[in-house]
């Protein structure tokens, strides 16, 4: 059952990612699974200064709202991600400074791997996504394919998308993709990234998932 405690530990966190200049007035949106519903921001909200009556309770199999505030435009996306990935508890769709910048770029990179944080924490392989129109069904078709076994997207000439377990892990996948993309602006393209092999040590000795 949501509470006020939810829903003011939700709108906490929305304010936090605006302070870390992920989203800026109503760009992004934010949800946040409960039970068998997950509260969304509203449609048109300002994530950065989220209040309670644009925080919308939605039932995940249905996408229903039950307290009559309409979800985000891209919460077919949200509530998708949340039916394919019992995981994944939170999604944040953010359009931060330099990542935002990597999206519009006529050659994207086909590699983010700059610093041992991406593989890490936000994904050794990040699907670049076509652009669709903002709250499209062909839109949201994508990022629930590519986050089926991803926990993190680019969206051409339109932002990005992160999922995780909680919201500490999606701030965390969020801040080091944008490190990632200001690197990747910064060096004006001439960059380097870890080897497959390098990525491997990572995933042995930092991640422990296999065994030496």
């Amino acid at each position: 059952m949501i509470t006020n405690e939810h829903i003011e530990q939700f709108i906490a966190q929305a304010h936090r990612y605006g302070d870390a200049k992920l989203m800026l007035c109503s760009s992004g949106n934010l949800s946040w699974r409960i039970g068998e519903e997950a509260l969304i921001s509203g449609t048109g909200s300002w994530v950065p200064t989220l209040g309670k009556e644009k925080v919308s309770i939605c039932n995940i199999a249905s996408g229903t709202p039950s307290n009559g505030v309409k979800p985000s435009m891209e919460s077919t996306f949200h509530l998708g991600i949340l039916r394919e990935r019992p995981d994944v508890n939170v999604v944040l769709h953010f359009q931060s400074e330099y990542a935002t910048a990597v999206s519009c770029m006529k050659n994207k990179p086909a590699n983010f791997n700059v610093t041992a944080e991406i593989p890490c924490h936000v994904g050794s392989e990040i699907p670049v996504i076509p652009y669709y129109r903002p709250g499209s069904p062909e839109l949201a078709k994508a990022v629930v394919e590519a986050m089926q076994k991803h926990n993190s997207v680019l969206l051409t000439n339109h932002g990005q998308v992160v999922c995780g377990k909680d919201f500490n892990q999606v701030y965390e996948r969020a801040t080091f993709f944008e490190m990632a993309c200001r690197i990747i602006v910064q060096s004006g393209g001439d960059y380097s990234v870890l080897t497959p092999a390098e990525i491997e040590d990572l995933e042995i000795y930092v991640l422990g998932k296999k065994s030496n």
